[in-house]
């Protein structure tokens, strides 16, 4: 019987599994997208602290927090979807859509509300998947397709409106059946002490929590990572990149859904010309939470300091008693610093790998 040949010896410097060599603290912090996010937000946080001196009440922290929440809740899917190497240009007009679906159909129908925000989950996922099939069915840029849905929606929830309500905004519908208990699951609030809680940051944390747990532990999110990295090599060892594509666009009319549920039960009447440039707020928030805009990287934990950054600044400005104009200048030149500080800390982790 011959012998087995023994094993090579590994190379001066280096392990035999390179699995086995334990990274060093550094290095991992230095490989998280958000990290540059992190960075800036402690920079806005504390710049802001002694701009305005209300900024730290706690009243000033709860209205930053809803600032946020609303941003946010949109900014998580968006961040996935990016992440997943694609766009989506509707999701600001599709959160009024919702809203408007759920309002018109509960008045016309003198039904419960919660048959109209049933309906409502129903029609914005139909918007999301056709986002979805049509992307994958004509090999269009998600930018074409999803302008063209913008543009769609945009018409569609004027039109639809004026024609059923004679006017630009729904009709009240705080006296129907089943507005209170909608209002307390898309629109309650508790106060402790000078703090007000607002339901929409128990979505946020919930949803980010949620995405977090999909990308880091789940299959799907292997897949996501996948498509974004590249389709084509994705899709030539077993990812399925229509379905992970096609789910990406769902998830985002899911949050568009419950964003929409929450301004209706917020107001009660919902303007049809409403959400118009809030998809390009979501992405800021997302590429200064350090997605890629090419895609295959980012986290949606980034996303959400993006949106917290997003909350910052809006509210320091206010609270600082500049003048509200130069709001687009800040949030212009936060993007760029973000991304640039982004794409350092990325060749860093690269170069320490």
């Amino acid at each position: 019987m011959s012998a087995t040949a023994p094993a090579p010896a590994p190379a001066p410097g280096k392990s035999a599994d390179e699995r086995l060599v334990r990274v060093s603290t550094v290095k991992r912090l230095l490989g998280r997208p958000e990290l540059g996010a992190v960075v800036g937000a402690a920079a806005v946080f504390v710049f802001f602290s002694f701009a305005a001196d209300s900024f730290l009440q706690a009243s000033s922290l709860s209205t930053i927090l809803y600032s946020a929440s609303t941003i946010g809740i949109m900014a998580v899917p968006v961040a996935l979807l990016m992440i997943g190497g694609e766009f989506d240009l509707s999701a600001g007009v599709m959160v009024t859509s919702a809203a408007l679906v759920s309002s018109m159909f509960s008045y016309q129908m003198t039904a419960n509300v919660w048959v109209g925000v049933g309906v409502s989950l129903l029609v914005t996922l139909a918007f999301g998947f056709f986002n979805g099939f049509m992307l994958t069915r004509t090999k269009l840029p998600s930018f074409i397709i999803t302008l063209g849905t913008f543009l769609m929606l945009t018409g569609l929830n004027l039109g639809f409106t004026k024609l059923i309500s004679g006017t630009v905004s729904t009709k009240p519908i705080g006296d129907m059946e089943g507005f209170s208990s909608a209002r307390a699951l898309f629109a309650s609030q508790w106060t402790i002490g000078d703090i007000t809680l607002k339901v929409t940051v128990v979505w946020w944390f919930g949803l980010v929590a949620l995405a977090t747990w999909i990308l880091l532990r789940t299959r799907a999110g292997n897949w996501i990572y996948a498509v974004g990295g590249g389709a084509d090599a994705a899709r030539a060892v077993g990812v399925p990149v229509r379905r992970t594509k096609i789910g990406l666009y769902l998830g985002v009319a899911l949050c568009a859904w419950i964003s929409g549920q929450h301004l209706l039960f917020s107001y009660d009447v919902v303007q049809s010309g409403e959400g118009v440039g809030n998809e390009l707020i979501y992405i800021i928030a997302a590429v200064i939470g350090g997605c890629l805009i090419t895609g295959g990287y980012g986290s949606a934990v980034g996303s959400a300091v993006g949106a917290f950054i997003f909350g910052m600044t809006s509210n320091g400005i206010v609270y600082a008693q500049w003048n509200p104009d130069w709001f687009k200048f800040f949030l212009g030149a936060m993007l760029l610093l973000a991304t640039l500080l982004n794409a350092w800390v990325r060749k860093r982790a690269e170069e320490s790998a």
